[in-house]
């Protein structure tokens, strides 16, 4: 952003006890989502796939995974908005009152970009405190978020999806009104607000197999009452960042999913490579996944003592598992949120590694997060190659008229 941009300056380490005073201070602003399970979806994450489901694949031919998985689900589709993102929205929100005073940031004003859920999730944040909210969203934004972020009460500005479109329009916006930008995910505070939903997975989860050990595979285990691991949805990084740092030296893995749709899986390539990815153009129907890690959460998520993985599902992966929590939990999901379902269904690399780490008992596992749908599924060719070719056609995406999407936060 320029130079000019201002941001909140009072942030905390990025650590576990920081997590949990952003916890503190936002309790009395969100809901405490459950943590469901289901028997059906963990016995066919234990069950190794069919050589028909493998065929195509990378892994045609070869002996299927036979990992034993026992799922937890952190249900924020209960969440206000229907997204964990107003745990990081209210947190930046609430951080930024006590730096600057409620009535100088009620002068200013806050100010974003985001195609969707960080957008209403500042909107409704800012609304709670009678603070001016102004909204840059692209042109391509679900109508449904528009709707919504303009229900809260925030001001829309809409922009081109690249970049450079975006804050250009954030720049006119602060030199207009001295709004403070609160990032959509690049943000300390945004990043320890948002693993408060690990903590508390990782509570209500060992409370669950404190009550009952059947529903966790070391069901003879005496001592094994907690998560061996949680994976979650990667697209900024805020929400797997935070996670990894609530998690951290706590005895539960992390680990982070992507779609490989137009190279949206940046993450992995990124840390397999060793090099930040700083810009993502794709069309996948994971829309809340179309932007690259920024340079916080790339830190975190590069180091794997924090994040020990990072794995990558198609497009019709992602279908698959929206239907199956449909049918299974009763529960419409939009297509971001079962990025981590997918995975632990359907990405042969991954089970294969739960088969190997997780040995003879095998592993609980948390996936986060569960949230509401915009929209159901749409038809279209293999991978929903028509379906996006029909969405490029129909989008004007760019100011200048480019059909190029690129780094949309959601």
């Amino acid at each position: 952003m320029p130079a000019e941009t201002r941001t909140p300056k009072d942030t905390l380490p990025l650590t576990r006890e920081s997590v949990e005073a952003a916890h503190k201070l936002i309790q009395p602003h969100i809901h405490r989502t459950p943590v469901l399970t289901n028997t059906t979806l963990s016995n066919l994450a234990s069950t190794p796939q069919t050589a028909e489901a493998l065929k195509g694949t990378q892994w045609e031919g070869q002996e299927p995974a036979k990992p034993k998985i026992k799922l937890f689900f952190k249900c924020e589709n209960f969440q206000k908005i229907g997204a964990f993102k107003v745990r990081g929205a209210f947190h930046a929100v609430i951080r930024l009152i006590e730096e600057q005073g409620i009535d100088e940031v009620r002068k200013r004003g806050v100010v974003t970009h985001s195609s969707g859920n960080h957008a209403q999730a500042l909107a409704l944040a800012a609304k709670t405190f009678s603070i001016p909210a102004h909204i840059v969203m692209p042109k391509i934004s679900t109508p449904s978020k528009i709707a919504g972020t303009q229900a809260q009460g925030a001001i829309v500005h809409f922009s081109g999806s690249t970049s450079q479109e975006r804050e250009a329009v954030v720049a006119d916006v602060i030199s207009q009104t001295g709004a403070t930008l609160i990032p959509p995910y690049d943000d300390p505070n945004i990043i320890l607000g948002q693993g408060t939903l690990a903590l508390e997975l990782q509570k209500e989860a060992s409370s669950l197999l404190a009550e009952n050990a059947e529903l966790g595979v070391h069901a003879a285990a005496t001592t094994q009452r907690r998560l061996d691991a949680v994976i979650t949805p990667c697209g900024g990084g805020g929400m797997l960042s935070g996670t990894a740092i609530a998690l951290h030296n706590s005895g539960t893995r992390v680990f982070g999913a992507e779609p490989s749709y137009q190279g949206g899986d940046d993450a992995r390539r990124g840390v397999a490579s060793n090099q930040r990815i700083t810009t993502v153009k794709t069309l996948t129907i994971a829309d809340g996944l179309r932007t690259p890690l920024g340079e916080h959460t790339w830190k975190i998520i590069s180091d794997k003592s924090y994040v020990q993985g990072l794995y990558a599902v198609t497009e019709q992966n992602i279908k698959d598992a929206m239907r199956l929590v449909l049918e299974r939990m009763k529960c419409f999901v939009e297509p971001s949120a079962v990025v981590g379902l997918a995975t632990v269904l359907y990405n042969e690399e991954f089970r294969r590694m739960v088969e190997r780490e997780g040995g003879v008992e095998g592993w609980n596992w948390g996936n986060t997060t569960v949230e509401a749908i915009m929209k159901m599924f749409g038809g279209g060719g293999s991978d929903g190659e028509e379906e996006r070719k029909k969405e490029r056609e129909e989008g004007i995406v760019g100011s200048d008229g480019r059909r190029v999407a690129e780094n949309v936060a959601g």
